[in-house]
């Protein structure tokens, strides 16, 4: 193995290699051999930067000879499987590229060329019923080198499988690197990963439906005896009544539960209450609770890049002391996720869990103000300026949870809206680009800033401002919030709770609006044309937060005029 340096020809029949990059890396390996044989290529083990994402840091695969062969696939820090990519021919090469940030990546793989279809090939295989057992080749002998076996295990509908390994003895080492079992979720190696084993062990697992992959992978170092496992099937819960749901908002949260759906738990819906016990329900059919985010008793939960609240409904018969029905709650829990709300909703009981999933999203608005006090926005549409006029800009997130915090992260101008080659920085990573911005300390749920208006030199007449959101847990000290202005070397290192872009406008200048109302040049047909206050009275300002790739764009439309002094930016960044 040892470390090679960055790219390599390869042509040996197979080859393991340990690989270990630091940043700004474009390295390339191509693996050719003249042999009627296809290539498996097995990355068993990478550590790229930490939060680097698939645009600047990845593994690309290519199937044949060179970068400009098909893509056959791509790895980066956020793949949750061990990748195994099989050429169609002789040849196969693969691009690491790794980002700015100074951070020592490691990577594992190895390859050999094979037969597809032939004897030595011939392992793992289809699996179904509700239970049965399986091993891996030559078991109890050592298991061959170069092998790579799939089990798909299918159980009846409306379960679950349950896998144990009776006897477990691979090749041992740190990551399980040479010789390993990967077990996944699903029906291929595409599901979520449950676990990656080797050496001396008997672990379980346990699918959420009834299909689950099993994969033994081998290199030609150690050979032990391999693997024993069985599997049984086990029921899932029935499904909730259609009309027992939970919502979820940044307000609030509302759970609905039918009377038929309490009474099958064996419970009076007139006795129901929630960690808080002050926190009663409207009954009705259904019953339903409703209250604030953080009251009642919610739990709130810094999961790293989400943010959980839970809160349980008590589930107890009235006038006894004693009972003879189920020890039942029923867990209701809302995730602030980037991008979106994940709601679920389950009773907990001696039979099981049962789910109840729904989407959602955060309210977040974006306004300017008419000063520092914050506390007149505009609200007529487009809002006429002056060059150089300070425009005071807040970024509200609606919650009832008074701990989270709004941190702009950086705010980008631009004269097309969609954000083409031609940009300008007003603030980079917390960090203020413009001279002219000014950032306010945190305030609520509120983001605060301000900063003088202008213009594009060349003949654009319009602005448009795009501003990255990023809110956190107040609490968290080492939150992205927390951590104010990072330099590009240390921006990965930061969690956040959610991410979400927002915008505002439209802006013009008060001289163009006065040029225009008194130009005498102008035809009645071209009159109607001309922008007017009243008739802009008409316009809604409105801010939205989407679910998939959230946008709110600030328009800050300007008419092009004759260059003066003042704020007129020559430099343009690009995005």
């Amino acid at each position: 193995t040892g470390v090679p340096r960055c790219g390599a020809s390869l042509h040996e029949p197979n080859k393991a290699l340990r690989i270990e990059l630091n940043a700004n890396a474009n390295c390339t390996w191509q693996i050719q051999r003249n042999a009627n044989q296809t290539i498996r290529l097995i990355f068993s083990h990478f550590k790229f930067a930490p939060s680097s994402s698939c645009e600047t840091e990845s593994i690309k695969v290519f199937d044949g000879p060179s970068i400009a062969s098909p893509l056959l696939g791509q790895v980066c820090d956020d793949t949750d499987a061990v990748p195994v990519l099989e050429s169609s021919s002789d040849s196969l090469t693969f691009l690491i590229t790794t980002n700015s940030v100074a951070f020592t990546r490691n990577f594992f793989v190895y390859y050999y060329f094979f037969s597809p279809g032939s004897r030595t090939e011939n392992c793992g295989g289809e699996l179904t019923g509700p239970n049965g057992t399986f091993s891996s080749p030559n078991y109890p002998a050592p298991y061959p080198e170069f092998r790579y076996c799939v089990w798909h295990i299918q159980a009846p509908k409306n379960s679950k499988i349950n896998l144990q390994f009776q006897d477990f003895f691979l090749e041992l080492d740190r990551n399980c690197q040479l010789d390993f079992t990967a077990v996944y979720d699903g029906p291929t190696t595409n599901s979520g990963l449950l676990g990656k084993v080797c050496g001396r062990a008997q672990p379980t697992f346990e699918s959420s439906s009834n299909v689950m992959t099993v994969v033994l992978s081998t290199d030609d170092t150690s050979s032990y005896r391999g693997f024993s496992a069985q599997y049984s099937s086990v029921p899932l819960p029935g499904p909730m009544e259609p009309n027992t749901t939970l919502t979820c908002s940044s307000d609030s949260m509302k759970i609905v539960l039918s009377k038929s759906y309490l009474a099958s738990l064996g419970f009076s819906e007139d006795h129901l209450q929630l960690n808080d016990p002050s926190c009663r329900p409207v009954v009705t059919d259904p019953v339903i609770f409703s209250f604030p985010l953080a009251s009642c008793g919610t739990i709130k939960k810094d999961e790293g890049h989400s943010i959980t609240y839970t809160n349980s409904i008590s589930l107890a018969p009235a006038g006894s002391v004693i009972t003879r029905h189920r020890n039942t709650e029923i867990v209701a829990e809302c995730r602030m996720k980037n991008n979106e709300t994940l709601e679920v909703i389950y009773s907990t009981t001696n039979n099981g869990i049962q789910k109840l999933a729904a989407r959602g999203r955060y309210n977040v608005s974006m306004a300017f103000y008419e000063s520092d006090l914050f506390s007149k926005p505009i609200q007529y549409s487009p809002y006429y300026v002056d060059l150089n006029q300070t425009l005071f800009a807040e970024v509200t997130l609606h919650s009832t949870d008074p701990n989270l915090q709004v941190f702009i992260d950086t705010c980008t101008a631009s004269p097309q809206p969609d954000f083409g080659s031609l940009t300008y920085d007003l603030i980079r990573s917390g960090c203020n680009k413009d001279d002219t911005v000014v950032t306010y300390p945190a305030f609520e749920n509120h983001g605060r800033f301000k900063f003088r208006a202008f213009r594009f030199l060349q003949s654009f007449p319009s602005v448009y401002l795009q501003c990255d959101v990023v809110i956190c847990d107040s609490n968290n000290t080492d939150s992205r919030c927390a951590r104010g202005c990072i330099s590009r070397q240390k921006r990965a290192i930061s969690p956040y709770m959610w991410k979400t872009n927002a915008v505002v406008g439209p802006i013009r200048l008060k001289r163009d609006l006065r040029a225009a109302e008194h130009s005498d040049s102008l035809t009645e047909a071209e009159a109607e044309k001309t922008p007017n206050l009243q008739q802009h009275n008409f316009y809604t300002l409105a801010f939205v937060v989407l679910i998939s790739n959230i946008l709110i764009v600030v328009a800050v439309i300007l008419k092009h005029h004759k260059h003066q002094a003042g704020y007129s930016y020559q430099n343009v960044q690009s995005s």
